[in-house]
């Protein structure tokens, strides 16, 4: 797993602004007119029409896509009863992942008190502000007599996701496990270890699919539940068996199904070999499992296995359900989320596992083969048709069940809508990471006496994006790693001026002055520059010692692109070099080229940005659809003596149109023609972009470039990536001066792909 510092994280919540959640006004609000329609006197109309109909609270407010996360904070993660407002964060956390994953809005609500009837009151108080509402790390018993008694009470979408969300993910799990097993779920034994909220919903689930309550055993910290035993509360008697069980390893003895909901290394090999052929074990407890992954399979060859874990295959993670399971209540107005719309889920989930996969997940995954079988049962987390697969099953369960009230009629339509509430932003980087992860590459960090470099190192090593190596004084870097308590003590350290290194510079040093000797360079000079560290560094990259390098943190761009340039160069097929920046946008990502390093491009240089841009936006599995924008739409200002770059996107747009017919290009446009589909189709319906988003924006010259994406960073309020450096024969990455850890991250991640190539 990644290894996750203190400082790592309380860095991550307190940087920028605190916490991980903002309100976003949706209206406009710069004019004195929007502010009296949004507040008085404009705001008393939608008053009175909801005092006539309450049902119009969705059609004036958010109500109908917000959920409340709440929680006590008496069972938070594996911390514990730590209380209300140290929960918080967790339930920031549970809120964002709604909003990324299924375009859900939340306010996280930490009620401050352990007493049920006073927790159940302020939760019906508050109800009447929301669309659904979230349970979160209450612990048990207290959390099953918290939902029954509001399901009852309130109408509108409740779940308690610690409960529900586990057990239906596992189960759509176990029904793909079952039939590769060719076993039947109503005739299979089954181990169950814990007997907490989580533990007790999946074994209602199970049931409710067709087990026999005969066939289970159950277990808590204190061994089976047995009828004889005098501690159950109500809830683990309703599980309890007479059977001669006393210890896991009698209920394991040819049991067909083990799901661990209790605590890591419980369960033994010995016990694993004791179980039924073909046996499914689902180990579930997090971050470490009853047993390890690598010891449950190496026990049998026969066995299907599933974790809580995203580095083993079958994932349980309940970022499957609940943001989809609220979705398609909340979009047909569902009364509650009954055990019909459960069971839909469940049906989904593991119906969807069994489809072809899309090239873009098995991509993402970087697995060629990924298709139904023991190491895929259940679907992946940024397998991009959850949200039209679970949403609608959930929806039409809960319409056929009879608690919608608000029917979807045309489900086509529908699904259509589901794809556009989300950007790709987040599935971009997520995909990127990923595969990024499949293939670490070296990266040579030129500035490694930097703490903010120092940061971003340690997090690519231990997150397994890359393998970092630093240059810099061997000793103020270690220094600086133990006083920051950072993990590096094995990463490899390079000191330019060391004379530990001699013999490597001298190496490096023949190298440039062979590459440099008919430009003016002579030996001797070519032996200072090996002192330089970005010199250095490019030299470790152009021999092999390290795939990719990052500077730029310390460093002015000319400082690095120079040597860059002069010792590795472009690719042979290539005149110059260019730069991208992906600008992420709550709409999707935006890619822009050329921002950095061509000044006033001429036709040939623009036709291969455009090029070498496409080539790099299909790497992140995304078809490049292109605008090359200007001040002038198709033609409509005439060319003369002072539209040079005009006449030059011109060129380039006939010459792509008769040589790269695959390409999705067209100019020149306005950048409003660009952005906006609707009014392009409009105005020019002959545009070849028809009606496509625009995703790549390639610029006349880097000044309109340059500026335009530092407007959206500081005005649209978009997270922006790079610059990315196209054309090189081998990844150099140049970091902004101001940069932030994260920034150093997926530039990282980037240069470790780009190395991939």
């Amino acid at each position: 797993m990644s290894k996750i510092t203190k400082e790592d994280a309380l860095n991550y919540h307190t940087e920028g602004r605190p916490g991980k959640l903002e309100v976003v006004p949706t209206k406009p609000h710069t004019t004195q007119r929007d502010l009296s329609l949004a507040y008085s006197p404009g705001v008393a109309y939608p008053c009175l029409e909801i005092e006539k109909n309450f049902d119009d609270i969705y059609k004036y407010t958010s109500k109908g896509n917000l959920v409340a996360v709440i929680s006590n904070g008496t069972a938070v993660l594996g911390l514990g009863d730590i209380g209300a407002g140290a929960g918080k964060p967790v339930m920031e956390g549970k809120g964002l992942l709604f909003k990324i994953f299924a375009d859900i809005d939340v306010f996280d609500i930490e009620v401050d008190t352990k007493d049920i009837d006073k927790f159940i009151d302020t939760v019906k108080n508050i109800a009447v502000t929301f669309g659904g509402i979230n349970l979160e790390d209450i612990k048990a018993p207290e959390c099953f007599e918290i939902e029954e008694r509001l399901k009852r009470e309130i109408q509108i979408p409740l779940m308690h996701d610690d409960q529900h969300g586990t057990a239906i993910i596992c189960s759509a799990g176990i029904i793909n496990a079952l039939e590769l097993s060719e076993k039947k779920l109503d005739e299979a034994r089954i181990v169950i270890n814990g007997a907490g909220a989580a533990a007790i919903a999946c074994t209602k689930l199970i049931i409710s699919l067709g087990a026999k309550r005969e066939n289970i055993v159950m277990l808590d910290s204190k061994g089976v539940l047995r009828k004889d035993r005098t501690d159950l509360n109500k809830y683990k008697l309703e599980f309890a068996t007479d059977r001669d069980v006393r210890t896991l390893s009698d209920a394991m003895i040819g049991a067909d199904i083990f799901l661990g909901l209790s605590q890591a290394n419980v369960v033994s090999k010995e016990m694993v070999r004791s179980m039924a052929v073909r046996p499914i074990v689902f180990a579930m407890a997090n971050p470490d499992p009853e047993i390890s992954y690598d010891d449950a399979m190496s026990s049998r060859d026969d066995l299907i296995m599933a974790t809580g874990r995203s580095d083993y295959p079958n994932q349980v993670n309940n970022v499957l359900g609940f943001p989809y399971i609220f979705r398609g209540a909340l979009d047909v107005r569902a009364t509650c989320i009954n055990e019909e719309m459960k069971l839909a889920a469940v049906y989904a989930l593991a119906g969807l596992a069994k489809e072809a996969v899309p090239e873009t997940v098995s991509k993402a995954y970087n697995v060629a083969n990924l298709i139904f079988g023991r190491d895929y049962i259940i679907p992946k987390p940024l397998d991009p048709r959850l949200i039209t697969t679970v949403a609608p099953a959930v929806a039409k369960a809960a319409m056929a069940s009879g608690v919608a009230r608000l029917p979807i009629v045309d489900w086509n339509k529908y699904k259509l809508e589901l794809s556009r509430r989300l950007g790709l932003d987040n599935q971009l980087f997520h995909g990127i990471v990923i595969k990024a992860k499949q293939n670490p590459k070296r990266i040579v960090f030129a500035e490694g006496n930097n703490l903010k470099i120092l940061r971003a190192a340690n997090e690519v090593l231990h997150e397994g994006i890359a393998i970092p190596i630093l240059l810099g004084n061997v000793q103020e870097i270690k220094q600086l790693i133990a006083d920051n308590q950072l993990d590096l003590n094995d990463t490899p350290i390079f000191d330019p001026h060391s004379i530990e290194t001699e013999e490597l510079r001298k190496s490096f040093s023949e190298l440039i002055w062979k590459k440099r000797q008919r430009k003016g360079v002579n030996l001797a000079e070519a032996y200072e520059l090996t002192f330089n560290r970005n010199y250095y560094g490019i030299m470790m990259v152009d021999t092999g010692l390290a795939d990719a390098m990052i500077s730029g943190v310390t460093s002015h761009y000319g400082e690095v692109m120079g040597p860059a340039l002069k010792l590795i160069g472009p690719k042979p097929t290539i005149n110059r070099i260019s730069s991208m920046y992906i600008v992420m946008t709550k709409k999707g990502p935006l890619f822009f080229a050329d921002t950095t390093v061509n000044l006033d491009p001429d036709v040939q240089t623009l036709i291969e940005t455009t090029i070498m841009t496409a080539d790099q936006v299909r790497k992140f599995n995304i078809e490049p659809v292109i605008a090359m924008v200007s001040y002038s739409n198709f033609g409509s200002v005439q060319l003369s003596e002072h539209t040079r770059n005009l006449e030059r996107v011109r060129q380039s747009i006939k010459f792509l149109h008769q040589n790269h017919p695959e390409l999705i290009v067209d100019g020149e446009m306005q950048m409003n023609f660009a952005l906006n589909k609707e009014l392009r189709s409009q105005k020019f319906p002959f545009t070849r972009l028809e009606n496509r988003d625009v995703n790549t924006i390639i610029f006349p010259n880097l000044t309109s470039g340059n500026i335009a994406y530092k407007m959206m960073y500081e005005i649209g309020g978009a997270e922006v990536v790079g610059p990315i450096l196209m054309g090189m024969k081998k990844p150099i990455l140049v970091v902004p001066i101001e940069c932030s850890v994260r920034e150093i991250v997926n530039m990282t991640t980037i240069a470790v792909v780009d190395a991939q190539e």
